[in-house]
């Protein structure tokens, strides 16, 4: 098989993977870009000598400073999870399409409100602009997945919804590198801290004006009995005529799954609630898409994210080299706890995650998730992960980081390649995997609610793991290292939950979904449900072929009739 090599549920003519499908999955990725940016310069940005300046950090205590810094990075997500819910009735009511037109103006506007902070005014404004902020990328996160699903062709869902993670680390690559750019070019300034969070406007702008041109999810439209709408958008989107039989196979499949819920749970917006409550076999979906991003999150990666030195040497150099503010510096916990210190090492450090972390997501998106499989990667990268985890924890535990030094031990050397490695299991695996298999697996009536309960279960995660990160390093272990432990225990647990409950949804169409959970054991379900769907489009195809046939042999008696009386 080639790089792009697909594997399809059905014949599937080439004109349906266009470029009119990726387009539409990009725009909406730029919500990510969004995410992915706030996730690495925020941290940055609170360690700019002129943003200290501007907010008098000095005067602040130790517990304090760290209280003050760890709110506001965490207000955000908490902002994040009401707006995942939020989402859900904007979804249903007004569609995907139009949720993506007004949640980025949510966005906008938080990120307006914190260009209007200075000294004189206090940090009320950061606050409030970082809660709106967080709405509108928690609403996003939860339409955007959703979204890329119901227009995607099953051979390349998952590549599709991986741009959406694509976005997210290209946002964040940015974010890692923006503030050393600033710092060598710009005198400490009001508008040296400032230019960051302007920057954030870019791609909320993009998203905003972009939502204007993709069209209105197929499914959502079925949904709402705007029929013709439906067939219109799904042709444009397949580059297909509205009587191609790849065409009439879809909607049957649509029409079928609606029916079905229809007759089961019903169709309207608090249907989805009662399900869940009344439906065993819904509420174990739930659990589960929730359980993907707990594990996610007990990677680790947030607390890096987070509290690495992203990209600045600012931090390092005035931090991590002077133990009276090392001590309160909560930004410089993770590389200080490997042993980094001095500038270029910071810097070179934290860039070079960002760029690794892009380019495995590269090769998880065009090669992994369609290939390999949402299981296998969870498997692999937890297990690998895991150990590395183990080896880094293990280092941390044996040195003493009090000593100053300008330079790495070859046991830092070491611990800094198991934490590229660790980058290199993780990333094309648990970093965009979950959002994947969340955009999957929840049936039509129940897939808003579902991915609105998953975003949200993402953004409490990210939430405890950024509130309490200081906490954790400061409490678990010598030096920290029993923050490692935790993680690597984190990655391990994860894996008999991934192998004994969570099936294979690579190639099979969402319509699919709940005969693919009612398979046990899950190891097998993959296959039986590609097999018992083959059966299926074969029988949909003679029958196809037969009416078509029969309505030929109709239109030519016609015409025959039509000659002979004229």
């Amino acid at each position: 098989m080639g790089l792009l090599a697909l594997v399809e549920d059905r014949p599937t003519p080439k004109a349906v993977y266009n470029w009119r499908v990726y387009a539409c999955a990009a725009i909406a990725s730029f919500a990510s870009c969004m995410i992915g940016y706030d996730s690495a310069f925020i941290g940055t940005t609170l360690a700019l000598p002129s943003f200290e300046d501007e907010f008098n950090f000095d005067a602040l205590g130790k517990a304090q400073l760290a209280l003050v810094k760890s709110n506001i990075v965490s207000i955000y997500q908490a902002g994040a999870f009401f707006g995942a819910f939020f989402a859900y009735a904007s979804a249903y009511y007004l569609g995907r399409k139009r949720s993506l037109n007004i949640w980025p103006l949510v966005f906008i506007l938080g990120a307006g409100i914190m260009l209007g902070a200075n000294g004189h005014r206090g940090l009320g404004l950061i606050y409030a602009g970082r809660v709106l902020c967080g709405v509108g990328v928690g609403a996003t996160s939860m339409v955007v997945p959703i979204y890329i699903s119901e227009i995607a062709p099953p051979a390349v869902r998952g590549r599709l919804v991986g741009i959406y993670e694509l976005g997210w680390q290209i946002g964040g690559l940015v974010g890692f590198w923006i503030n050393y750019g600033l710092t060598e070019t710009m005198a400490p300034s009001h508008k040296q801290w400032l230019i960051p969070f302007a920057v954030q406007l870019i791609p909320a702008g993009l998203l905003f004006i972009g939502a204007f041109w993709i069209k209105e999810s197929p499914r959502w439209l079925l949904s709402k009995n705007r029929r013709e709408e439906a067939l219109r958008n799904l042709s444009w989107i397949r580059n297909l005529e509205a009587d191609d039989i790849y065409i009439v196979e879809e909607v049957a499949f649509l029409d079928a799954a609606l029916e079905e819920q229809a007759a089961s749970i019903g169709l309207g917006f608090w249907k989805p609630f009662k399900a869940v409550g009344k439906n065993h076999k819904v509420q174990y979906r739930f659990l589960l898409g929730g359980m993907l991003f707990l594990w996610q999150n007990g990677s680790g990666i947030n607390a890096i994210n987070y509290y690495s030195p992203t990209g600045t040497f600012y931090v390092e150099s005035l931090a991590c080299l002077d133990d009276k503010k090392a001590d309160r510096d909560v930004l410089c916990l993770v590389f200080k706890s490997i042993g980094i210190s001095g500038g270029n090492t910071g810097f070179l450090t934290t860039g070079i995650f960002g760029v690794v972390k892009t380019c495995f997501t590269l090769i998880w998106l065009f090669f992994l998730i369609d290939r390999v499989g949402r299981r296998n990667l969870l498997l692999i990268g937890a297990a690998g992960g895991s150990v590395c985890m183990w080896i880094i924890g293990g280092y941390i535990n044996s040195i003493d980081i009090t000593k100053k030094s300008t330079s790495l031990s070859s046991g830092g050397i070491a611990a800094i390649f198991f934490f590229y490695l660790w980058t290199a299991f993780y990333t094309p695996t648990w970093n965009g995997t979950p959002w994947v298999l969340n955009s999957e697996i929840f049936d039509q009536n129940t897939r808003s609610l579902g991915q609105a309960s998953a975003a949200a279960n993402n953004w409490f995660w990210n939430f405890i793991i950024s509130r309490f990160t200081p906490l954790m390093f400061d409490s678990m272990g010598p030096s920290g290292c029993g923050v490692y432990y935790f993680f690597a225990c984190m990655m391990i647990l994860s894996i008999p939950f991934v192998y004994f409950l969570i099936p294979e949804t690579k190639g099979i169409p969402l319509e699919s979904m709940d005969r693919l959970f009612e398979i046990k054991p899950v190891r097998r379900a993959h296959s039986q449900v590609h097999a018992e769907d083959a059966i299926r489009e074969e029988e949909f195809r003679h029958d196809a072929e037969g009416a078509g046939l029969s309505i030929a042999k109709e239109k030519l008696e016609h015409v025959e009739r039509t000659t002979e009386q004229v």
